[in-house]
């Protein structure tokens, strides 16, 4: 066991690099999903993560709500330090939700990975007594949405598709970014075919993922054949743009060192050599995700969520007014229409 996570951890480190002549400043949108407009100046940090199924808690300040929705964030295997997605995370908590992180993972090796969901439903369950019975902000759990990288979109996926063996809240939105177990096993269903039909599902893979590829990502969105709204998008790398826009499994990093908890491996010193917050973010998992919870909490923005639109392809222009590479959008395959026979 522990050989076979050594090959999955060696994976990490192998990471094309694309080269690109054209200088460029990656910008997020001026308004919308993605965009800086943020209700809350500050945010407030916990940390309860001094065991496996611990977590790190994150909530809207300046001003304080009242409450706000919950968001669950699983990270990919052996990223138990927030810093890895500090970015992301800091833009949804401003954006006025609140952030359970959880572990999950005592180290690189324990524990084995079918322990995992167990360890990030049991975190969810604390934090939500923690919140709703101490001086936090509220929780709202009738929105929760998952959001997972790597192996934390396997444990996503399992989530909402087992929420109630797990005894957690039904989730409404779930987006898998680079989801997958690469050499390893643990965690991975027969199928996802009970996943709810009125969960909003989406899967992003990224075109050179030499980690977990895409096996997995086309396995849930091809058998989460009750789910309605569900689509599975695709990220090429652009390198007529400099810093060039790659397509690995680490897109989804945003490095923060804000909220670096000092715990260091194979992923957190990855992070630290090739995080960096550019288009991707802005207009891939930022945007998406954006408007994944408003479509699922309100019906709104719905288009840059779904339905292979220009606004859900977009990802921004270069210096010179041309579009960087879309994004490619698969949707699911139309139902069979019985013809009526004439009588």
């Amino acid at each position: 066991m522990q050989n076979t996570i050594l090959i999955f951890i060696c994976f990490f480190l192998c990471h094309p690099i694309l080269h690109s002549q054209e200088e460029y400043t990656s910008t997020p949108p001026i308004s919308g999903p993605g965009s800086p407009t943020y209700i809350h100046d500050e945010i407030v940090q916990y940390d309860f993560a001094q065991k496996p199924h611990g977590y790190w808690l994150f909530e809207p300040a300046a001003p304080r709500p009242d409450s706000a929705n919950v968001i669950v964030f699983s990270h990919g295997y052996g990223g138990y330090n927030p810093m890895i997605y500090g970015q992301w995370i800091k833009h949804l908590v401003r954006k006025g939700n609140i952030v359970i992180y959880p572990r999950y993972q005592r180290n690189m090796y324990f524990p084995r990975p079918r322990k995992f969901s167990k360890n990030v439903s049991r975190a969810i369950r604390d934090a939500l007594e923690k919140i709703e019975t101490g001086d936090f902000v509220k929780p709202i759990t009738q929105h929760l949405a998952l959001v997972g990288h790597s192996y934390g979109g396997v444990v996503s996926a399992d989530l909402a598709v087992n929420f109630e063996k797990h005894n957690i809240p039904k989730p409404v939105a779930v987006l898998l970014c680079s989801p997958g177990t690469g050499p390893l096993r643990g965690g991975i269903l027969k199928s996802y075919q009970d996943m709810p039909t009125d969960i909003k599902l989406i899967v992003i893979v990224s075109k050179y993922d030499r980690t977990v590829g895409d096996k997995f990502g086309k396995k849930v969105f091809e058998t989460a054949t009750e789910v309605v709204d569900r689509n599975f998008i695709r990220q090429y790398p652009d390198g007529s743009i400099s810093p060039p826009q790659n397509a690995g499994h680490n897109e989804s990093y945003a490095l923060d060192r804000t909220y670096d908890n000092g715990k260091r491996n194979f992923t957190s010193r990855r992070a630290l050599r090739i995080g960096k917050t550019n288009n991707m973010d802005y207009y891939g998992y930022w945007k998406i995700f954006d408007a994944l919870l408003d479509c699922s909490r309100s019906n709104e923005n719905c288009k840059y969520a779904f339905g292979n639109t220009p606004e859900q392809r977009f990802m921004g222009l270069k210096n010179d007014g041309v579009p960087v590479r879309e994004l490619e959008v698969i949707l699911p395959p139309m139902p069979l229409q019985v013809p009526i026979s004439s009588q």
